[in-house]
């Protein structure tokens, strides 16, 4: 593991489920039915870094009868996703450590998580993600037109801003649905912090 992993998965793993632990479970759903609204036949889904299952609090109610698995690198948080909700499947570790079949669900995403992952490693994430994917492919990141670091949490190295839509474009094959903001003036309670999302689907 590399030092964004050791941070993630012991550092700053307590500190990060209890800021995931409070939010608004209405405006989550609703930010999720504008991110699916052109997906069409979502039956199961992967999220790429799930802490302690936010999102598939959110998407069990927007995708009740879809099936849902989560990857996700924190013991601790792995621990409570898994004791909370009813999963397909479940990994404990690293996006790259993880060994699902290849095309295996109609969905993977993630949400505020390539933002962590050091630019070097970046492209390696994304074309394990893109494999999982049998339809499509969801990013919610942090967007900037040009890559950035920023401090996160008084730390160096933790957080990268770029234009995440782009790189898929420009080295996946695949084709653009839909992308959107979620406002953190309005989303910030359901735990929105100002994301840019892009819904791709496999050519």
């Amino acid at each position: 593991m590399n030092e964004q992993h050791e941070f993630w998965k012991d550092e700053y793993a307590s500190d990060y489920i209890k800021k995931n632990t409070s939010f608004n479970h209405a405006k989550g759903v609703m930010c999720w039915k504008q991110i699916l609204q052109k997906a069409d036949n979502v039956e199961s889904l992967l999220e790429c870094g799930s802490n302690i299952g936010r999102n598939i609090g959110f998407l069990t109610e927007v995708l009740p009868e879809a099936q849902k698995s989560i990857i996700e690198i924190s013991p601790e948080a792995y621990k409570i996703v898994t004791d909370k909700h009813r999963l397909k499947s479940s990994f404990n570790g690293t996006i790259l450590q993880s060994d699902f079949p290849l095309s295996s669900f109609d969905l993977a995403f993630t949400i505020g998580v390539l933002i962590h992952i050091p630019p070097d490693d970046l492209l390696e994430n994304m074309k394990k993600i893109y494999s999982y994917s049998k339809q499509y492919v969801l990013a919610g990141e942090y967007f900037n037109r040009t890559p950035v670091m920023i401090e996160y949490q008084g730390k160096k190295n933790k957080l990268f801003k770029q234009d995440f839509g782009k790189l898929y474009m420009e080295n996946f094959n695949l084709k653009l649905v839909d992308y959107g903001f979620l406002w953190g003036h309005l989303y910030d309670d359901a735990g929105f912090d100002d994301i840019t999302y892009w819904l791709f689907e496999k050519k």
